[in-house]
């Protein structure tokens, strides 16, 4: 009886990967494909002189390292899609020149991907790595041990829209917050990765009329800690106390951190931005897009609150759009403005003419109108 209920239990592909995402953050390999076809892949992140070594051995020379098209760009190959660069001997020092070096280049060919390459950058993005992977092809019948943990690539490819499906409220409570003192916290599990989102009602919104909401990614440096590098604690605050004075409304706090490439990669690229990149530049030295955040598990959020008409509080149009395609009715859109300041300036100029984000940092506040 114990198999059939680990079976109805089981969600087996999104246990395998949530494994697998475990195994990538410990730097060990794991081998993503099927009995025949398959390969090792491991983050680049951890590996030290005995990992290569060992590495180096099974691969016989067939490693490849692979590299997202943002990196691939700065290495001076201008390419639309992820590509692959031939390692034959794996040494953690070439490799780190090619994923990290700001000044590095490359003359070495560029591949096209295999669905296996593309399967473990998908994997170690969701593990918040960096967006690169060293991949070594395992010819069938080779014998890994039982240490190794196998993953299929499908169940990779169908994790992030398997956690939106399975999206469930596992909490809620009232947190009175400073100028909100009528608010209700909704915690979800899933969403991303193995990490819980909140649904922050704040002031009790008539969720049967439209309803004014904000998607706000973390930011612990500007939400907890006031960071002038961004305006993210302003926009937080200022739309929980607008929501508390004008009919409510629901603050979605996603963990979402660093446009969605996770904290420690947000502070590589600080590092990189002290030295005169803006944040753009800075997540594309690393291997980021503009922006590698999904909404779609938002939208199912605001669902499961009841919610099917929204005002978007946002400077982002991709949010508003994000909500659309996933089928709410986006009444209309509102900006939320935060503090301009010496220090996060140009991080404003950027978003506004990188990523269109609607920005006018002479106005101070946004005017958003009554709720129905």
């Amino acid at each position: 009886m114990l198999r059939p209920a680990l079976g109805l239990l089981g969600k087996a592909d999104r246990i395998v990967v949530e494994r697998a995402i475990a195994e990538i953050r410990m730097a060990r390999p794991v081998l993503i494909g099927t009995s025949s076809e398959a390969a090792l892949a491991v983050s680049i992140e951890g590996l030290d002189a005995d990992l290569c070594a060992a590495l180096d051995r099974v691969s016989a020379g067939r490693a490849r390292l692979v590299l997202p098209a943002a990196r691939l760009r700065r290495l001076g190959v201008n390419r639309l899609m992820a590509g692959t660069i031939a390692v034959p001997k794996v040494g953690s020092e070439c490799i780190a020149t090619l994923v990290l070096e700001t000044s590095a280049r490359i003359d070495a060919p560029v591949s096209s991907t295999a669905p296996v390459d593309e399967d473990a950058l998908e994997l170690v993005r969701l593990a918040l790595m960096l967006p690169a992977a060293l991949v070594i092809p395992v010819p069938p019948g080779t014998a890994m041990g039982p240490a190794v943990l196998r993953v299929p690539g499908a169940a990779i490819r169908g994790y992030r829209q398997a956690q939106v499906r399975d999206l469930t409220i596992v909490g809620c409570a009232p947190v009175p917050l400073e100028g909100a003192p009528e608010t209700e916290f909704v915690v979800f599990r899933g969403g991303e990765g193995l990490r819980d989102q909140v649904a922050v009602l704040v002031g009790g919104p008539n969720l049967l009329q439209s309803v004014a909401v904000r998607l706000h990614s973390a930011c612990l440096t500007g939400d907890l800690f006031g960071s002038l590098k961004c305006d993210c604690g302003d926009q937080l605050r200022r739309t929980a106390r607008w929501m508390a004075e004008n009919g409510g409304g629901i603050l979605l706090y996603l963990d979402y951190e660093g446009r969605g490439n996770g904290i420690a990669n947000k502070i590589r690229a600080y590092k990189l931005q002290a030295q005169g990149y803006d944040t753009y530049e800075a997540d594309e030295a690393l291997g980021f897009e503009l922006d590698e955040r999904r909404f779609d598990f938002a939208a199912e959020m605001l669902r499961q609150l009841g919610v099917s008409r929204v005002h978007v509080l946002t400077n982002n149009p991709e949010k508003a759009a994000a909500l659309r395609r996933a089928g709410l009715d986006v009444v209309s859109e509102h900006r939320v403005i935060g503090r301009p300041t010496p220090e996060n300036v140009h991080y404003l100029a950027a978003k506004r003419d990188r990523a269109g984000h609607v920005l006018e940092f002479d106005v101070m506040a946004s005017r958003v109108p009554d709720q129905d």
